[in-house]
């Protein structure tokens, strides 16, 4: 079997190492991977977003499955173009993949299926968004329509940070057409929690719950960024709270998108915020989740390959798919200064072996010189898995001592929140 991963980032290194546990499968294309991916997939370095360069690809070397994981070729239509072509693949197609490429789509579809979710309004228009600010409460959300890469959201404290958010997106164009339609909602307070889950438009497995560390700064301080890293299970997520949200979130979104005419299969991502009135959705995603990904599929006992294929043919409900009940940390390293400005083309010194089997998935390399160097903001995720969190943490940590870059930076307090919560439940 020769199968096809579009992607470059740790996310997609997660999914590769994961597949590779599969005997049949005798080659991964990464498309276009990094260079820290080359013990494990065949990079390519074919861009994420040219659709057509991989098809033809994936034609070319007879690929007999694909999998597509980032927003933007999902969005784009990846999958339809693969699919059209004859390559089966894993992921949404472009209909349905809009639950995560507009969220006007999105919260209109929440508010018309009761979908629990934030309060909100969406404008087109600058001048009566800023109207709308000078009453709505504060603090407040805004939000860019379309994909900015996981940066389109600023919660503004002030009417007048509120009004400068808005000015940004419609009138400066920080994050290009995305910003010219925005939604305004309200800040709803309490644990976050990510659930990715598998569906294939009938049934949804939910996976392993996990929490995210956005922030840039240790005590959640500094710039929001594409996540310094994870821990799962979250331990707010209770059995109570999962069975709530499989019958008012999982299930009707799942519906709700099959009313629509845009059945869902692939891995639907739930971002909720659990609030003194119950369970929200913050947002949703359209595809695996990074850098959750990264310690949610280590626990994953069942062959992910055959999941995929269950996905695409609409049988998952013949699957009986099981984690193991362990922890596990993800601790990201990053390049100093990131999400901002940052220096890259540091040689990085991984050893062949970690402590506590901790694996390493590569988000952001390249080759110089024949070596291999920083190439990006998040440059690795550094994963454990351990009976307890406090373990995992302390582990994740150890191992990622062992790896050298220069201009290294990483939070130190990943999983923190995560243990007092765990005293607290």
């Amino acid at each position: 079997m020769k199968l096809l991963v579009v992607g470059g980032g740790g996310r997609e290194h997660a999914i590769i190492k994961k597949l590779r546990e599969n005997k049949d499968i005798e080659t991964i294309y990464a498309l276009p991977g990094n260079a820290g991916m080359e013990n494990d997939a065949v990079v390519t370095g074919i861009g994420a977003k040219d659709i057509p360069a991989i098809v033809e690809f994936a034609v070319r070397n007879a690929v007999d499955f694909a999998v597509v994981a980032p927003d933007d070729p999902l969005v784009l239509g990846a999958v339809d173009a693969l699919e059209e072509a004859g390559i089966p693949c894993f992921g949404p197609n472009r209909d349905a993949a809009i639950i995560e490429g507009s969220k006007v789509f999105s919260k209109n579809l929440m508010k018309k299926y009761g979908i629990p979710t934030a309060a909100y309004e969406v404008f087109d228009n600058m001048e009566k968004a800023l109207a709308y600010l000078e009453t709505a409460p504060l603090p407040t959300v805004i939000k860019a329509d379309g994909l900015a890469l996981g940066k389109g959201v600023i919660i503004a404290e002030t009417r007048e940070a509120a009004a400068d958010a808005v000015r940004s997106m419609m009138k400066d164009k920080i994050f290009g057409e995305s910003g010219s339609h925005i939604v305004i909602e309200e800040f709803l307070q309490g644990p976050e929690v990510s659930v990715l889950s598998f569906t294939d438009g009938k049934t949804i497995v939910p996976m392993v719950s996990s929490m995210d560390h956005k922030r840039a700064l240790d005590g959640d301080q500094g710039l929001n960024t594409g996540g310094m890293g994870t821990v799962a299970p979250n331990p707010y997520y209770t059995e109570q709270v999962a069975e709530r949200c499989r019958k008012e979130i999982f299930l009707p979104t799942v519906r709700a998108m099959n009313a629509e005419g845009r059945t869902f299969k692939g891995c639907l991502y739930f971002g909720l915020m659990l609030t003194k009135d119950g369970p929200k959705v913050i947002e949703y995603n359209c595809r695996f989740g990074d850098p959750e990904t990264q310690v949610v599929l280590p626990l994953l006992e069942t062959d992910l390959f055959t999941i995929m294929q269950a996905v695409r043919q609409e049988k998952l409900s013949q699957l009986a798919i099981r984690f193991r009940e362990e922890n596990a940390c993800c601790v990201v390293m990053a390049s100093a200064g990131y999400p901002q400005k940052y220096e890259t083309g540091f040689a990085l010194k991984i050893p062949q072996t970690l402590p506590y089997n901790a694996e390493v998935f590569v988000a952001g390399a390249k080759k110089k010189d024949g070596i291999l160097v920083t190439g990006g903001g998040r440059v690795l995720g550094v994963t454990a898995v351990a009976p307890t969190l406090e373990e995992a943490i302390q582990y994740a940590y150890e191992a990622s001592d062992k790896i050298e870059f220069q201009n290294a930076y990483k939070r130190t307090d990943i999983g923190k929140r995560a243990l007092a919560a765990g005293k607290e439940v």
